[in-house]
């Protein structure tokens, strides 16, 4: 374990919210007040039976003490089985709904059919996702309640019958996602139907995520982002990287499904779908960086030791990365070559289990580049968001509040 931490603090410790140390981003694992383990899903102690909650805001799970009144369950905690908490003072404005669940617009008729049971399988990849987002200090705000301009916001849809069929699909800060997709047989069938390796509603979220936060921080249009890449933003690192966005993309993916992906997809992009168009090349790497930082962040919740696998993998050196100059550059590589037994170890698991292999990829170094500008943009991008909103908070305290800071500082350094 002690390996483990050494080998992932320093990447964890660039990704992470300023202040939080270096630990992994989104623990999966913790312990209750009576000493029982306990994990990120419970509502409740099997052990002592004390009720549980997960607060996002300490990304952390607490124990609701009777007669407190701290915290609240969210409103659809009966609904969908949500253990989220919102505080009091918070919940009037949102409806009673956590960070996660407030980030609908609209959900099914949970009173038809199998809706609430597919829904609620929705919004248990989507609370893994918030919490992960978070984690990396990325902006989650409700396009609803909180940033009307600059949020996100999700549709979750059933197809009428005799309807047109609902488009997965991200615009505009909308993320639409059909909710058949939370049935696992038609899920199935449409992973057979496209020929795709990997198709889960965690991996769904995770790319349509990615396409909000392409236009969030790497677009043209991305307004009130740190500039990043020396102020000169980061939409020509992008277009070096993944290639021009401004290719027709209908035609892009018309052609994708008539005729495949190129021969060589394999060598620059993390999936055949990503070779369809550089906007579906960042989502799919996007996706696939969240992938790995939430399965390396279980396995140090976990205490896995990766040390000891034995995979007969070469690792990926400086050449592989986007800029080998970057100061973190050698963390970074440090966590992707320590994915590499990470992920032999899961599909082995796997196999023994007669089961499809966990992680269906292979990393070119190109996709690795890929990655690492990914790693760049969110590093450079949370940084500005905890600076901001630590100017927010001096400023909101008041010239009391920030003279008694600065002598607390003492005299500047000569």
């Amino acid at each position: 374990m002690k390996a483990l931490l050494q080998r992932f603090a320093g990447l964890f410790g660039v990704l992470g919210t300023p202040g939080r140390g270096k630990r992994p981003l989104a623990l999966r694992r913790y312990q209750c007040r009576c000493g029982h383990p306990i994990f990120f899903g419970n509502s409740r102690c099997l052990a002592c039976g004390r009720e549980l909650g997960f607060e996002p805001g300490a990304l952390t799970m607490l124990a609701l003490e009777a007669g407190q009144t701290r915290w609240q369950r969210c409103a659809n905690a009966a609904l969908c089985g949500c253990n989220w908490l919102v505080a009091p003072d918070e919940a009037p404005r949102h409806e009673g709904l956590c960070r996660a669940c407030r980030l609908n617009r609209t959900i099914p008729d949970l009173d038809e059919g199998d809706n609430a049971l597919l829904w609620s399988r929705i919004e248990v990849a989507k609370r893994r996702l918030v919490s992960q987002l978070l984690a990396l200090g990325l902006p989650v705000r409700s396009r609803v309640t909180e940033d009307t301009e600059r949020g996100v916001m999700f549709d979750f849809l059933k197809r009428a019958p005799g309807g047109p069929p609902v488009s997965t699909g991200h615009a505009g800060g909308l993320i639409t996602l059909d909710l058949d997709e939370a049935d696992d047989a038609t899920r199935a069938r449409l992973r057979d139907a496209l020929a795709e390796p990997y198709r889960t509603l965690l991996g769904h979220l995770r790319h349509e995520i990615g396409h909000y936060y392409w236009q969030r921080l790497v677009a043209a249009d991305g307004a009130g982002t740190g500039a990043g890449e020396a102020a000169g933003g980061w939409l020509q690192p992008f277009r070096v990287r993944f290639g021009d966005e401004r290719v027709n993309y209908a035609e892009a993916l018309e052609r994708h499904y008539r005729e495949g992906p190129p021969a060589d997809w394999a060598g620059r992009c993390v999936s055949a779908y990503a070779a369809s168009h550089p906007w579906e090349d960042w989502a799919e790497t996007f996706a696939h960086y969240l992938h790995m930082v939430d399965t390396l962040d279980t396995a140090l919740s976990f205490g896995l030791e990766a040390e000891e696998v034995e995979t007969g993998f070469s690792p990926y050196g400086a050449e592989a990365l986007d800029a080998p100059g970057d100061p973190e550059a050698e963390r970074f590589l440090g966590f992707v070559n320590a994915w590499l037994p990470i992920s032999a170890l899961m599909n082995e698991l796997a196999r023994s289990m007669g089961q499809p292999d966990f992680y269906p990829f292979v990393l070119s170094a190109p996709a690795v580049a890929k990655l690492h500008l990914v790693h760049r943009i969110v590093a450079h991008e949370a940084a500005h968001l905890a600076a901001t909103h630590q100017a927010a908070a001096h400023q909101a305290a008041g010239p009391p509040a920030r003279e008694a800071a600065r002598r607390a500082a003492g005299p500047p350094a000569k």
